[in-house]
């Protein structure tokens, strides 16, 4: 305002507060594009992300997938227990789905007991199988609605971009379809749209069902692969190597039915009578003698390791917790958050030996080395070749207390290499192929 002399008299400023106006708006938008039971998405939401998604796979060359998930038993679960129940099902659900997946994906609630996932820049197709086991291995838990139990189980169809369609509606309409084919073959399990991928994931379907009976009817074997000091040349360690003698198929490796063992869950079962088996067989040769046992990666991030049972069982064999030594890769390490550290610990607490194998295959950290108290380190083949990487990965090893163990030696040249880099042991060909526990037992005896 300005006196009559047209000078600056005073200010008047007007503020109007929108917090309300704001929160409101906000309220409105979460509404609109948000679940309000689950948090998760809606279909307007999801729709708008997937078609985000398509144009960015398209432009950086990388696949997507989209998976559609119906409950099994969702229905039963609303009728029976009612509607308060179902809503905490509901609820349940969508943290485990949010579990399952990358921080990069999306999980969506379509309506009802409809759920969606958009996985994006999909570097490795066996990601699509690995996560959907897992959603599946998921939703098969019981879940714990106050004082009730609920089991369900969840049928799930796949839709590949650019492979089953180049835009949203065309990737919705296929997993819909192949999601629904999955619930007309007995649901509990998933479908690709895509013909010829059909057909690799029926066959690991039907795998997964042999697998479950090999346990039961014998159908496993233990093989142990020798290890010898390179010093004495004499055998002072073995590696048990599990096989699968199918009745049709004949003797598989682990590459050929692990991962399946692994995305059932029948995995703990096998390790355990891994396990159980090879510590019956280094009671055998006393305790100066160590075998050493794969525990899988999944094993730690899904299941206690059992130590307490394991303990137990070396106990009643008369034989040393040192005499065995769980193998696990240096991959569990680098994920390695509170469960698995806390897995690690308790199997050093019991005085087990750790050998962390294919040493030098990815990223390895050598604070994990000095961390977990690593006693053998497994040098992975590649760097068999190389004598200055081999002395200087053996000195290092060395400065740390830790064993090295050179696998996978198959000539006299490597062998060379190896005994001048100061390597202590080592396994492969050259040294004997995996063997029987009866031809291992001989050939101990023999040296």
């Amino acid at each position: 305002m300005f006196d009559d002399k047209g000078n600056p008299l005073r200010h008047v400023a007007l503020f109007t507060d929108i917090t309300k106006k704001k929160a409101t708006e906000e309220a409105i938008w979460k509404q609109a594009n948000f679940d309000n039971l689950t948090g998760l998405p809606n279909r307007r939401m999801f729709n708008d992300r997937l078609r985000q998604e398509i144009k960015k796979a398209a432009r950086d060359q990388l696949p997507m997938a989209l998976i559609f998930i119906d409950l099994d038993g969702f229905k039963a679960v609303n009728d029976t227990l009612g509607h308060d129940f179902g809503d905490i099902l509901l609820k349940q659900v969508a943290e485990r789905l949010h579990e399952c997946v990358r921080n990069t994906d999306t999980v969506a609630r379509l309506g009802g007991d409809e759920f969606t996932v958009i996985l994006s820049e999909l570097k490795e197709p066996g990601d699509v199988v690995r996560i959907v086991q897992e959603i599946l291995h998921s939703l098969s838990r019981p879940f714990q609605l106050k004082h009730e139990i609920a089991h369900i189980s969840g049928s799930v169809g796949i839709s590949l971009f650019p492979d089953d369609g180049d835009d949203a509606e065309v990737l919705i309409k296929n997993a819909d379809q192949a999601m629904y084919l999955a619930k007309q073959q007995g649901r509990n399990r998933f479908n690709y749209f895509a013909p010829f991928m059909q057909e690799a994931s029926q066959m690991r379907i039907e795998l997964a069902k042999e697998l479950h009976s090999a346990l039961k009817n014998k159908e496993l074997r233990l093989l142990f692969q020798p290890i010898r000091h390179l010093a004495t040349n004499k055998i002072e360690m073995a590696e048990a190597l599990i096989r699968w003698e199918h009745p049709q198929r004949g003797l598989l490796k682990p590459a050929e039915f692990i991962g399946v063992a692994e995305n059932t869950g029948i995995i703990a079962a096998i390790g355990e009578w891994v396990f159980q088996e090879a510590a019956a067989l280094a009671a055998s040769f006393g305790n100066d003698f160590k075998v050493c046992v794969n525990k899988s990666a999944w094993q730690f991030r899904h299941e206690a390791v059992g130590v307490e049972h394991w303990l137990e069982l070396l106990r009643e064999q008369a034989l040393s917790p040192r005499s065995m030594v769980i193998e696990i890769t240096e991959g569990l390490l680098l994920e390695a958050n509170r469960e698995v550290v806390h897995r690690m610990e308790s199997l050093r607490d019991a005085h087990l030996q750790i050998s962390l194998d294919d040493f030098g295959y990815g990223y390895s950290s050598l604070n994990f080395l000095k961390r977990f108290k690593i006693d053998f380190l497994k040098l992975d083949t590649s760097f068999s070749d190389n004598q200055l990487l081999c002395e200087a990965i053996v000195a290092m090893a060395h400065r740390l207390d830790i064993k090295v163990i050179a696998e996978k030696v198959e000539n006299e040249a490597q062998l060379g290499i190896l005994i001048a880099a100061g390597c202590d042991f080592g396994q492969g060909y050259l040294f004997g192929a995996p063997i029987s526990a009866e031809k291992l037992y001989h050939l101990l005896i023999s040296q």
